[in-house]
C-alpha cells in the first residue's frame, strides 16, 4: 500500500514539472520599406522578432511571394496598388500557437505633370486651357499667379482668364497623404493690342517731291493681321507687314494701318506731305578740300550725286571712282587758282592720279572769262526753286580751254552738265584758310532728271 502511494506521488510531481517548463509563443515582427516609398513597385523586408517559435507560416497577400515558411523570408515585393495582409502564424513543440497581422497601403506611383495651353491665343486677354496629367495623388493644390480664379482644388480645374499681360506662374501641389509634390510652370500674356508703324524715305527721295517711295515698319504689338490704307499712293491699299509704297502725288497724305489679332481691332494714322516735282534738287554746305586732299586726315575734293560723299583720294575704291561727278583742284591755301575739273580730265590739271574708267563732267568755272552763252547770276542761284533756267541753258566746254578763278569774286557761280545730262550750278560762298585743311564752303543745285 505505501508502494502505491509512493509512486502516485512521484507521477504528479513529473507531471507538474512538465507544465511548468512548456514555453509560450510570442509572434512579434516589423516591416522594413525600401527608400520609404510606399509606390508600387514596392519591395518590404520583413523583420522576424518571434520568441518561442520553431515553425513559421507567412502569407503575403499581394505579394510575391505569397507565402514563406522560412523564420525570415526575405523581401516581398508588390506590384498591384492596394491595401493588403501580411500574416504571421508561429507554432513551436509544445503546441503553442500565436498569430500577428500587420496591414500595408501600396499606392500608385506619384508623378506630377501639367500642360497649360491658351483656348485661342495668349494676347490679353488670354484663357487658358490646364491638363492635369498627374498620376498616384488624392489631393490637388493649384494656384494662379494673376489669374481668375486665383486658386483650385479641383483636379481638372476649369479655364483660367489673364487679364494683365506678363508672366504669371502656375502652381500645382499634389499629395497622396504621404508624399508631397509640387510643379510650377511659367506662361506669358502678350500685350494688349497696339497698332503703329515707321516709315523711312527713299534716299533718291528725300526732297519728297512726287514721286516719293517709302519703305513702312510696322511696330505693331500683338497683332495678326493688319490692313493698310494708303492715301494718293501706288499701291493704296496692302495687307503685308511692311510694304514699300510710292505716292505719285503732290499734297498731304494719310497712311493708316488697322491691326486685329480676333479679339481687338486698332488703328493708328499719320500723315505725310509730298510736294510737287520741281526737277531740282539742292545740296547745301558742301566742304571741298585743297590740293592736300590726297592726305586721309584732310579735307577731301571729291564728289558724286549718288551717295552724296565728299571723298579723299586715300578713300577711293574703283567703285567710288566709276561714280565720281566733280573734283576741285585748290592749288595752295591761299585760294590763288582754283578749278573745277572733270574726273576724266585729272591727268595735267591737277595733282591727283588719273582715275581707270572716269566719268566725264563739262564745267563753266569763270562765266566773265569763257564768253559763254549759259550764265546764272548768285541772286538768280538763291531764288531758283524749279530747273526752269538750268533746262533752258546751253552747256558747253569751256572755250579757250579751262579758266581759274581765285577768292576774289564770291560767291562765285559755277555752271555744270553731267555724263548723265543733268545740268546744274555750284555756289562757291566761302573761302576757308586753314593750312592743309583749307577748304570752299558750296552749295549745288542739280535737275533731278536730265531733260
Amino acid at each position: 500500500m505505501n508502494k502505491i502511494i509512493y509512486i502516485l506521488i512521484i507521477g504528479s510531481l513529473i507531471l507538474g514539472c512538465a507544465k511548468e517548463e512548456a514555453i509560450p509563443v510570442i509572434t512579434d515582427f516589423n516591416i522594413d520599406v525600401f527608400n520609404e516609398d510606399f509606390s508600387v513597385p514596392v519591395q518590404v523586408v520583413v523583420i522576424n522578432k518571434t520568441e518561442g517559435a520553431d515553425e513559421y507560416q507567412w502569407e503575403f497577400e499581394g505579394g510575391v511571394p505569397s507565402s514563406s515558411v522560412k523564420r525570415n523570408p526575405g523581401i516581398i515585393q508588390y506590384e498591384t496598388p492596394g491595401q493588403y495582409a501580411i500574416i504571421l502564424t508561429a507554432r513551436n513543440i509544445d503546441g503553442s500557437t500565436d498569430k500577428k497581422t500587420i496591414d500595408i497601403q501600396i499606392d500608385m506611383p506619384v508623378v506630377i505633370d501639367f500642360k497649360v495651353t491658351p483656348t485661342v491665343d495668349n494676347f490679353t486677354p488670354a484663357r487658358y486651357h490646364i491638363d492635369n496629367n498627374s498620376t498616384g495623388a488624392n489631393s490637388f493644390l493649384w494656384s494662379f499667379e494673376g489669374g481668375i480664379p486665383a486658386t483650385s482644388s479641383e483636379q481638372n480645374p476649369a479655364e483660367v482668364e489673364f487679364f494683365e499681360p506678363g508672366e504669371h506662374t502656375i502652381k500645382l501641389e499634389i499629395s497622396n497623404g504621404r508624399e508631397t509634390y509640387d510643379l510650377e510652370h511659367i506662361i506669358t500674356v502678350a500685350p494688349y493690342l497696339v497698332s503703329g508703324f515707321t516709315s523711312e524715305v527713299a534716299f533718291d527721295d528725300d526732297d519728297f517731291q512726287a514721286p516719293v517711295r517709302m519703305q513702312f515698319t510696322n511696330t505693331s504689338v500683338s497683332a495678326t493681321s493688319y490692313a493698310w490704307d494708303f492715301q494718293g499712293a501706288t499701291p493704296s491699299t496692302s495687307t503685308a507687314v511692311d510694304p514699300e509704297i510710292t505716292f505719285t502725288e503732290a499734297g498731304i497724305h494719310t497712311v493708316t494701318l488697322t491691326a486685329t489679332n480676333g479679339k481687338e481691332i486698332k488703328s493708328y494714322s499719320t500723315q505725310i506731305e509730298v510736294v510737287e516735282n520741281t526737277n531740282l534738287r539742292t545740296y547745301t554746305d558742301i566742304a571741298l578740300g585743297i590740293n592736300t586732299a590726297h592726305l586721309s586726315n584732310a579735307t577731301g575734293s571729291m564728289y558724286n550725286f549718288i551717295d552724296r560723299k565728299v571723298y579723299t583720294t586715300e578713300e577711293l575704291t574703283a567703285t567710288i571712282e566709276e561714280q565720281i561727278d566733280l573734283v576741285f583742284f585748290g592749288l595752295n591755301n591761299r585760294f590763288e587758282r582754283n578749278r573745277f575739273v572733270s574726273p576724266d580730265a585729272l591727268e595735267g590739271e591737277t595733282t591727283f592720279l588719273p582715275f581707270t574708267t572716269p566719268k566725264k563732267t563739262i564745267f563753266i568755272n569763270s562765266q566773265e572769262l569763257c564768253g559763254c552763252t549759259a550764265s546764272l547770276s548768285a541772286n538768280q542761284f538763291d531764288t531758283m526753286n524749279t530747273d526752269a533756267l538750268l533746262a533752258s541753258m546751253n552747256i558747253t566746254e569751256t572755250s579757250g580751254g579751262v579758266q581759274d578763278f581765285d577768292k576774289t569774286i564770291h560767291p562765285r557761280i559755277v555752271l555744270f552738265q553731267t555724263q548723265e545730262g543733268k545740268k546744274g550750278a555750284i555756289k562757291v560762298k566761302q573761302f576757308v584758310e586753314d593750312g592743309q585743311n583749307s577748304y570752299i564752303l558750296i552749295d549745288i543745285k542739280i535737275q533731278k532728271e536730265a531733260r
